[in-house]
């Protein structure tokens, strides 16, 4: 009996220690979203097509820098391959592709609530994220704790989001969407609550560049 009891007491143990770690990954993100009401990062972008038959995956990658201002206000601006800025500045979402020179220009409120930007930099608290997504923990990988984000909208061309933290810093978000297409950006030199440029989230389309409007 006694053994018993030590068991009982061990596997109780063992329970609420796996619960304590799969709720970190959702007190990472409650507190970034929180806390971190701007902020800037470099990042490295991985996506990688699924196989076809007798074929295998390929992979392109890319590289630029990233800055938000919570909420509804981003930019991320490719630098290599391809130079490409998107902006959000609260009222229109903006994409700048320069080898294209074209600019596409879509109303923000109907294609970034359920995006995966707004789990790292446009939704204004947790509970704005709870309406859009389904949030739940995902086990600790690669010294990281995990949330994994599942749309609530079923007709979209997102699948699921996770977000990856080392301890309260945002280090990676990973996108998979319905066509089975990976994308993973890893964030380094992320610095939080600094004072940032209301220019950064203001778009001109340049002279010459075609404007479509969606």
């Amino acid at each position: 009996m006694f053994t018993q009891k030590i068991a009982v007491c061990f596997l109780a143990l063992l329970a609420s220690l796996g619960t304590a770690a799969r709720a970190s990954g959702l007190d990472s993100l409650e507190a970034f979203v929180k806390t971190a009401k701007t902020g800037s990062a470099e990042f490295t972008q991985v996506v990688t097509a699924p196989a076809k038959e007798g074929q295998a995956a390929r992979s392109k990658s890319s590289t630029g820098t990233f800055e938000f201002s919570r909420p509804n206000r981003f930019r991320f601006v490719y630098r290599k391959p391809f130079e490409q800025t998107i902006v959000a500045d609260g009222q229109t979402l903006w994409l700048y592709d320069l080898d294209l020179n074209q600019v596409t220009a879509r109303k923000q409120s109907a294609v970034l609530a359920s995006s995966p930007a707004a789990l790292i930099a446009s939704a204004p608290d947790i509970k704005a994220l709870q309406g859009d997504f389904v949030l739940s923990a995902a086990p600790d990988r690669d010294g990281l704790e995990w949330v994994l984000a599942n749309p609530k909208a079923k007709d979209g061309l997102l699948q699921s989001v996770r977000v990856g933290f080392k301890g309260a810093d945002l280090a990676v978000l990973e996108i998979l969407d319905s066509f089975g297409q990976l994308s993973v950006m890893r964030f380094s030199g992320l610095r939080i609550n600094l004072a940032l440029e209301a220019a950064l989230f203001q778009f001109k389309t340049p002279a010459g560049a075609d404007l479509i409007q969606q």
